[in-house]
This record gives C-alpha cells, structure tokens and sequence, in this order.
C-alpha cells in the first residue's frame, strides 16, 4: 500500500530518510548537510509529496518529491528497504508521485544519480529517465596542471597524394560538413604531386584534423597525410591509404604523460611505409622523422615539421590556415 505521510509519521519517515542517507556514497568535497535536509521533514510532510510503502502493515519504503515551479516536480528521495527490494515497491512509489504532481500540474519530473549508481541508472534508463544536464567535478590542483598555456602554436594540414585540384575541393566540400565545418578552408596546389587542405578549425583541432585526413583519403579514395606541429612541443602524422591508417608518428610520444612501452615504439615512423606510399627515401626517413623523449633532444617543431613534410615531397606543412 502507498499512502501520503502525516505529521504523526515523522519519526519513521526521518527514520526511512536516514537509512536512505547511509547507502548513498560520500562525495568527499562536499560538506555534510544532512542535518538540513532532516530539518526539513518536517516543511515537506506538510507541503510536498511525502509517500510511504508499506507491506503486511510493515513501513518498506519512502519517496519524497518537491516542486520547482509550476511544471516541474524533483524526486529528492526514493528508498526501499532491502528486504523489500526487487517487488516493485519502487514503481509503485514513482508511479504516486507522477498522479500526485500531474494532479498539481507539473508535466516534467527530474531526479540525480550518481554516476557510480549504475543499478539506479537502469532502473531509472527503463522507466524513461534521461541525461539533460550533467554536473562535471575536477580537482582544482588537476586543473592548475592541466589548464598551463602550452608552450607554442597547434597548427596542421592534409596533403592529398594527386594533380587533380578539383577533385580533392569537391570531396572537401562533402567532408567538412560531417566534421561541423562549412567555411574556413583553402585547397592549394598541385605541388609535386600533393594538393594541401588548410581548415581553420582542422588546423588547431588535431583531432579532426586527422579525421578529416583520414575521410579525404577513403572518400576520393587516395593517399593523404595530416601533418602538424601540437603545442608547440611535437610533431604528428598520420598517413592513409584509401581511408586505412597505415603509418602514425608523435615525434615525442611520451610529452602528455607515461605510455606502455609497446605504445611508444608504435608512435615512431616506419620509413618503409613512407617511402612505398610518397616515393621518400627510407634512409632519409629514418634520419628525419626521429622520436625522443624530450623536445630538447630533437630539432625546433617548426624545422622538424617542414624537414620530414620535404622529404615526402610535401610543401606548405610547416604553417597553418591563413585565411582566404
């Protein structure tokens, strides 16, 4: 049976409500104040929806919702105690609560979950419940650390392995919308071989810089580079084949923290790959597009970019989009 709480009920509902409170996890930032919401009881029995379950004449359950304005309502608790569980006292508790604030006129009902909750989140996912709001929580020391300007310019460009401008501006024009782009952009060339795509958003978002790398390169289909200078500290490429990622280089792969071994050896080039795609020289390869686990130990990112851009016979690497 559910029935609304009086005022004689506040003992067992602060009773329920604290059983309540000792299952939900700690979050350690946060001060305590339970003591208010307990104090509160009281208010709410009076003037919100206060609903208890009971079974066999035995209290087994709580829900209290309170309004937020005139359509919507907030489900602040909903406990059942364990013994009960698994009977559908849950639902039947919510499904009160919806007649009780549709009666009111509220048309929306919203609730928290922690994250780490996944056995309330499906619960809440099958009865309809979903995100429409999160709420993101970061250390402030992770921030300091994470939020240092870097040290100098994001920059990159893709550079599509043909002569034929006008195909590449065409595929351009079809790829760049899927990546939220419509503007912005230049296709220069032909230069030995290569057509370059500089984007303005591409060009400081390696991301979907090697996206739109990689998608150029399955849709025309042909063998495309996207290649760039990340924080002024390292310089990447990745080469594709028809839409394949074939060979991928970090010239300091360790620079945003600690890798697997095997991950660090996977970030260096493989000169065999480059030299049967672009026609570059292994040897030269090998000597250019180096890995080491300091910047300092490698040339300036700006020279390193354009020397390992030359050896593919690639120009225009070694600067971002300029602008129409």
């Amino acid at each position: 049976m559910i029935r609304p709480a009086t005022t004689d009920d506040l003992p067992l509902v602060r009773e329920l409500w604290n059983e309540f409170e000792a299952e939900v996890p700690d979050v350690p930032w946060r001060e305590d104040d339970s003591a208010a919401h307990l104090a509160s009881l009281d208010r709410d029995v009076a003037d919100e929806v206060v609903l208890l379950a009971e079974r066999d004449g035995e209290p087994v359950g709580l829900a209290i919702a309170t309004r937020k304005g005139t359509e919507l309502g907030f489900l602040d608790v909903l406990y059942v105690r364990p013994s009960a569980r698994g009977g559908g006292v849950a639902g039947e508790l919510v499904r009160e609560v919806v007649a009780r604030l549709r009666e009111a006129g509220a048309t929306v009902l919203e609730l928290e979950v922690l994250a780490s909750n996944t056995g309330a989140r499906a619960v809440y996912d099958r009865w309809g419940f979903a995100p429409h709001e999160l709420t993101l929580a970061a250390h402030l020391d992770d921030l300091a650390d994470r939020l240092v300007p870097p040290a100098g310019p994001t920059f990159g460009s893709v550079h599509v392995q043909t002569d034929d401008v006008g195909a590449v501006e065409r595929a351009v024009v079809k790829v760049l919308p899927r990546l939220g782009r419509t503007a912005g952009t230049t296709v220069t060339g032909p230069r030995n071989g290569w057509v370059a795509v500089h984007d303005e958003l591409c060009d400081r978002e390696p991301t979907l810089l090697h996206r739109l790398g990689r998608e150029l390169s399955y849709s025309l289909p042909a063998v495309t580079l996207a290649i760039g200078v990340e924080e002024g500290v390292a310089v990447r490429y990745n080469l594709f084949d028809r839409g394949g990622a074939v060979d991928e280089y970090l010239s300091v792969p360790e620079y945003r923290g600690e890798l697997p071994p095997g991950d660090v050896v996977a970030l260096g080039s493989n000169p065999r790959v480059v030299a049967r795609l672009t026609g570059a020289d292994p040897q030269q390869v090998r000597e250019v597009a180096r890995t080491a686990s300091a910047p300092a130990d490698l040339p300036p990112p700006l020279e390193l970019v354009a020397r390992i851009a030359a050896v593919m016979g690639v120009t225009e690497a070694d600067h971002g989009w300029k602008g129409d």
